[in-house]
């Protein structure tokens, strides 16, 4: 079984002006595919060949992890963005709330989080027990590694927004928050 690319869950020009049509062209149809492809052609004729995704994830190395964990975080991030306003449910805004005080300080952690990653990477929500916590990952990290539950992701290498914004980062991840699908984050929720 190969892996797949999913769709992505709305048009292309939906999350304008925040994304570009032409950000996402790119960013799903050529980095996301990429990934996918390379993904299939590096697990081909070896002990991943037709193992799911988290799988090979857990257990691949060097080029094979870092296509397969670009696929799964890019997945993962197509949906924790929704054109629709959501609001985060009553049992995510407790969790948020006892975690970082207040959503306010919830928001601007994890914006200066994500701002101040150096180079490329993810910056991440998890679920640790009962605490929430922010993380960023360099390149290709991704949290399942650690055996921790993702809820939300930001990607901030510069192909997710460096047609639309340039350099400012700052000024995506403000974009990036008025399209969280906080009904997928809440989802996740252990």
């Amino acid at each position: 079984m190969a892996i797949t690319l999913d769709a992505l869950p709305y048009a292309y020009d939906a999350l304008e002006p925040h994304i570009s049509k032409e950000t996402l062209e790119f960013h799903h149809d050529k980095h996301h595919a990429g990934y996918v492809n390379n993904t299939n052609n590096l697990s081909k004729d070896t002990e991943f060949e037709g193992k799911e995704l988290e799988y090979i994830i857990l257990n691949a190395k060097g080029g094979l992890f870092n296509n397969s964990a670009q696929t799964f975080n890019h997945s993962f991030y197509w949906r924790c963005m929704s054109p629709k306003k959501t609001a985060p449910s009553a049992k995510l805004q407790t969790m948020i709330e006892h975690s970082f005080g207040s959503m306010e300080q919830f928001k601007e952690a994890f914006i200066t989080s994500a701002t101040t990653l150096f180079g490329s990477g993810w910056t991440w929500l998890i679920q640790d027990g009962n605490e929430l916590a922010i993380i960023n990952g360099s390149n290709a990290y991704t949290p399942i590694i650690d055996h921790k539950k993702p809820l939300l992701v930001c990607d901030v290498w510069e192909h997710a927004y460096y047609i639309d914004h340039r350099n400012a980062r700052a000024q995506y991840l403000e974009g990036f928050w008025s399209l969280i699908n906080w009904d997928f984050v809440a989802s996740n929720l252990s």
